[in-house]
């Protein structure tokens, strides 16, 4: 894996950038692995790298029913926080802010980590004691956050409004500073750069039609498009499909899949500093490197494997956040588009194993995907490796649906971007 710095630029300069290699080899299936990872997103390819990097189990295949990173990994607005309420939930996301300060670095490849903040707005009495509850949690876990007034808000991020006649006014915020965005297309990238050079096949528009089963029970291998290819261990990482590659092994999941859509539009000068959201109203915002206005709504009312949703909700989302920054009335969406998040009844992720042997899931994660890409990687990937789950992601088991030990999200933030 040839290295990129400021002296490999100037370098292949002098030759008219003809000496670049390609980041990644488009492999073609062996007939065996030692694991196969079903889902080319950056969990999926994430998971890769560590297995590679620290376990030492290169053997491995990342299969994809298109190309790499086309799931939701592109189809999201790039925002990263961990300030969520239960314990479970903040070591595990703040696990995955902790990798991400120093992923650049790790990958030799620009995923544009921009600890911007995020600034959750309060509009009534009950998101104030909802938040400064979060804030108090948040703090007593390690978790950076902090209360704002009105005020402090509008300094914050000046294109605030912060009347009172307003039809949504602003009556303080939780601020994390850690928080940001990155650029989601590079964080694939580099996760696929990185395993590729570690030996990891990365096979693309590849759709695994199923995951079979041996006499015993456990998993042998997947069939593909592209036939049957053996596999010790598979993983399943498939976001907004996943209920269908686990039927296929016989595994009922508690998932419903709903589309997710987001907007963005056209780009301006630097105006917005950081990422602003909004329970009440259901939406969020944030600028672009390119200039554009990245806004996101809430999931649609209905279940759809449809990469798109219905204009209703984009007008409503239109709607508050003009109301909420008027400065912004007159400015145009470019486009928009949507994505499938998979949905568990308490709102928070499974990852770990299946009753079935050898096969491992990695799903549930709803709107907040993105942000856990290092984390959930990470702990997949060990889990995979020793067949036991890490401290991080004990508790997000498939079994606490029978237990009914949940982690209920849902109902502790309102919203799970």
């Amino acid at each position: 894996m040839p290295r990129y710095s400021a002296f490999a630029v100037v370098k292949n300069a002098l030759t008219g950038h003809k000496g670049w290699r390609e980041q990644w080899p488009d492999a073609q299936p062996k007939k065996e692995y030692d694991v196969i990872i079903v889902g080319a997103g950056g969990h999926g390819l994430g998971a890769a790298y560590y297995l590679a990097r620290e376990h030492g189990i290169t053997n491995v295949a990342v299969i994809d029913k298109g190309w790499l990173g086309g799931g939701n990994t592109g189809r999201n607005t790039t925002i990263i926080r961990s300030n969520y309420l239960y314990d479970e939930s903040a070591k595990l996301y703040d696990h995955a802010l902790d990798l991400w300060d120093g992923l650049s670095q790790e990958l030799n490849y620009n995923v544009m980590f921009s600890r911007r903040g995020v600034m959750m707005l309060a509009h009534n009495v009950h998101d104030v004691q909802s938040f400064q509850r979060h804030v108090h949690s948040n703090r007593l876990n390690g978790v950076d956050n902090r209360w704002l007034s009105a005020e402090e808000a509008k300094e914050f991020c000046p294109p605030l409004n912060i009347s009172r006649e307003a039809r949504y006014p602003v009556m303080g915020a939780a601020l994390q500073m850690r928080a940001g965005t990155a650029r989601h297309d590079a964080v694939a990238w580099g996760y696929a750069r990185a395993a590729a050079a570690r030996g990891v096949d990365i096979i693309q528009n590849c759709p695994v039609i199923a995951i079979r089963r041996g006499p015993d029970g456990a998993v042998t291998g997947v069939d593909t498009a592209k036939g049957f290819i053996g596999a010790k261990k598979v993983a399943v990482s498939a976001a907004g499909h996943t209920s269908v590659v686990m039927e296929s092994a016989g595994v009922r999941m508690p998932l419903e899949s709903f589309p997710l859509q987001a907007l963005v539009s056209e780009p301006v000068k630097p105006v917005f500093p950081c990422v602003v959201m909004s329970n009440t109203v259901h939406a969020y915002i944030s600028q672009s490197d390119k200039g554009e206005l990245v806004i996101g709504s809430g999931t649609d009312q209905y279940t759809s494997y449809s990469q798109r949703g219905g204009l209703p909700l984009i007008e409503h989302t239109v709607a508050a956040i003009c109301e909420i920054f008027p400065i912004f009335n007159r400015m145009r969406m470019l486009r928009k588009w949507g994505g499938i998040v998979d949905v568990t009844p308490d709102r928070s992720a499974i990852i770990g194993k299946t009753p079935v042997k050898n096969l491992f899931v990695n799903c549930g994660w709803g709107t907040g995907g993105f942000k856990a890409t290092p984390g959930a990687a990470h702990v997949l990937a060990h889990t995979v490796a020793t067949g036991e789950p890490h401290a991080l992601n004990a508790p997000f088991t498939l079994d606490r649906f029978r237990t009914g030990r949940l982690i209920d999200e849902a109902a502790a933030a309102a919203v799970a971007h």
